[in-house]
């Protein structure tokens, strides 16, 4: 059995070479990654009318969703971008149209206003570090997304899309049964669901 230190020590480990791998992708590299998944958009959710889509504002070498959220935007889809309520706990989401100014929020990441009404995503664009075939994704360390799908899920149920290059896919990720699964992963190479 893995205990809890090795999965922490394995995930810290991850973490160090996975930054390392993104922050190597050239520039027209990471842009022609964000035009790919803007390109196939979400079709493959067959996402209902109307769907409210969680998004995030790309901090450091992450892959930019801008592009999809405009285009997610102009079929009609209400777009929100997280909000840290408070640390330990699940994000919170407000609504925000493509091009609205942001505000930098907990940890300097860009939020919207602070009235921007409250909103319940129905699908839920994930950054990462790294992903496996199981679902399995390594963020940062914080636990925020793994809190916020988890309550989602028991809530109304949502839909976890992880958004990543095709070199942040590794084996197997380092997990424990905190850690929530992706529903989907869309990355420049196309969308792969995930077995259950």
């Amino acid at each position: 059995m893995t205990s809890e230190h090795s999965i922490d020590a394995a995930k810290r480990s991850l973490r160090e070479d996975m930054r390392a791998r993104r922050r190597g992708l050239s520039a027209p590299a990471r842009r022609e990654g964000a035009a790919a998944i803007a390109e196939q958009a979400l079709d493959f959710t067959r996402p209902a009318p109307g769907a409210v889509v969680a998004g995030y504002a790309a901090i450091r070498d992450e892959l930019d969703p801008a592009a999809l959220l405009v285009r997610l935007a102009d079929a009609g889809h209400p777009i929100a971008l997280p909000v840290i309520a408070a640390r330990g706990k699940p994000l919170r989401f407000h609504r925000w149209t493509p091009g609205a100014p942001l505000q930098p929020g907990e940890y300097a990441v860009p939020v919207p206003g602070a009235d921007a009404p409250a909103v319940v995503p129905d699908i839920l664009l994930v950054p990462l570090l790294a992903y496996d075939a199981h679902g399995y994704r390594l963020g940062y360390g914080a636990g925020y997304y793994d809190r916020t799908i988890a309550e989602l899920r028991s809530e109304r149920g949502v839909l976890a899309v992880g958004l990543a290059f095709d070199i942040q896919q590794v084996e197997n990720v380092p997990h424990d049964g905190y850690d929530e699964r992706l529903d989907w992963v869309l990355t420049p190479a196309g969308p792969s669901e995930i077995e259950r």
